[in-house]
């Protein structure tokens, strides 16, 4: 296995868009969860 400078893979811009959604998704919902536990004391509220 030779590394080759031709045969670099270009990388779709939709599966950057996709993966940054994502990660914004995952930031939002450990704000609401630290949010909610702060404010209720409880994990999931009204969940026991």
């Amino acid at each position: 296995m030779t590394a080759n400078s031709n045969s670099q893979s270009k990388i779709d811009s939709e599966k950057v868009i996709a993966e940054r959604l994502n990660g914004y998704a995952a930031l939002f919902g450990c704000i609401a969860l630290i949010g909610a536990y702060s404010t209720t004391g409880q994990i999931i509220p009204g969940f026991v």
